[in-house]
């Protein structure tokens, strides 16, 4: 397993979970317990996730928000103390190296919660004659309580309003006397909340949260439940979903570039790739045999009128939805809802073209307005 460590391994393991490397951490990739039955408990009530193998990084100093600024290409002007946002962290030749949340802890004080991909390396050349510090973070924990009654479970073990706290925006209060920071973001498509919280108390948190929400249908949630969830919500994981190979308009991010922005990482190339996508992001339900437990599974290849104009990045049967589903690039001309298409590889079938997301088309839940 990866040299960094859980505080929470040992708890993940007496649920019986199957521990696998991510990000240099041994994760609870499943638990003794249905994966869709995580997922159907946080789309009921909520799921409970060990996050804390994304890498924490603060960067601190009189030049905090300069750094950042060119780090990230969306408009840091609206990212005000207790405010975070979603970003891409780009190459120079305009691809997607990263994605990654940023908070605002203080005028001078962003945190940054990134997976897998290039941000270490950009960040370096992004604070370079800079006056600010580069703090790596692996004392802090995320555990996110994810699902549509996280608020109300959250906001009755904690002195400060929980409930009322805005999507994207953060406060350091205490839960269940212990001090964290509470952050009302996530990867589930659910109202819901990441908790970062020092080592010596992230346990005592996590054992809090679970015994009070069992008689409320709240679980643990392991990594395989998370991906059925963030496939049917659509939410891109770096670098399956994403990756340097893609432009943010081909991965449908073109939302989150800074329209005037003076200059940041990869700006030029950014810019002259738009309009100009080879291949966009998308979806498709695939009429696929899942009677016979063949349900697409990712990396197949789609097809129209003999032609191949696309790939899927990530597929699954969701029970929830009775669907074989999956997020996928296609060409622009393709990529049209309703478009018929045909899927070949381990399995052969056809397919149609939809709208993402696949659940919770308006995306009224994470904003708590369904």
């Amino acid at each position: 397993m990866g040299n960094r460590v859980s505080v929470l391994e040992s708890r993940h393991e007496a649920l019986g979970a199957t521990l696998a490397d991510w990000n240099d951490m041994a994760v609870a990739w499943t638990y003794d317990a249905d994966p869709d039955g995580e997922a159907d408990a946080t789309r009921n009530a909520a799921g409970l996730i060990d996050l804390s193998a994304l890498r924490r990084v603060h960067i601190k100093g009189p030049d905090a928000f300069a750094a950042v600024d060119y780090l990230l290409p969306r408009n840091m002007d609206v990212i005000y103390p207790d405010k975070s946002g979603y970003s891409t962290v780009l190459t120079d030749e305009g691809g997607v190296a990263d994605d990654v949340i940023v908070y605002r802890l203080a005028d001078d004080h962003f945190m940054i919660a990134y997976g897998t991909g290039e941000t270490a390396p950009a960040l370096i050349k992004a604070v370079a004659g800079k006056d600010v510090s580069v703090d790596y973070d692996d004392d802090t924990h995320i555990i996110a309580l994810q699902g549509p009654i996280a608020h109300t479970l959250l906001d009755a073990n904690s002195p400060d309003d929980i409930n009322g706290l805005k999507f994207f925006h953060q406060i350091e209060t205490t839960l269940f006397d212990k001090a964290c920071i509470v952050s009302r973001t996530g990867f589930t498509g659910e109202r819901g909340y990441e908790i970062f919280a020092k080592a010596d108390v992230a346990g005592e948190l996590w054992d809090a949260i679970l015994e009070a929400g069992a008689d409320q249908g709240v679980k643990p949630l392991s990594f395989v439940g998370l991906n059925t969830l963030r496939i049917e919500s659509a939410l891109l994981f770096h670098p399956f979903d994403v990756s340097e190979n893609q432009t943010p308009w081909e991965a449908g991010l073109g939302w989150s570039i800074g329209k005037e922005k003076n200059n940041y990482i990869g700006k030029a190339a950014c810019e002259a790739a738009q309009g100009k996508e080879r291949m966009v992001f998308a979806g498709i339900v695939a009429d696929a045999d899942v009677a016979i437990g063949e349900p697409i599974a990712g990396g197949e290849r789609i097809h129209l009128n003999g032609e191949m104009i696309g790939y899927a990045t990530a597929a699954l049967y969701s029970t929830r939805l009775q669907q074989s589903i999956a997020l996928c690039y296609l060409k622009p001309e393709a990529a049209i809802e309703g478009t018929q298409v045909e899927v070949r590889g381990a399995i052969n079938c056809s397919a149609i073209v939809c709208s993402l997301p696949f659940y919770d088309k308006e995306k009224l839940k994470p904003r708590g307005l369904a």
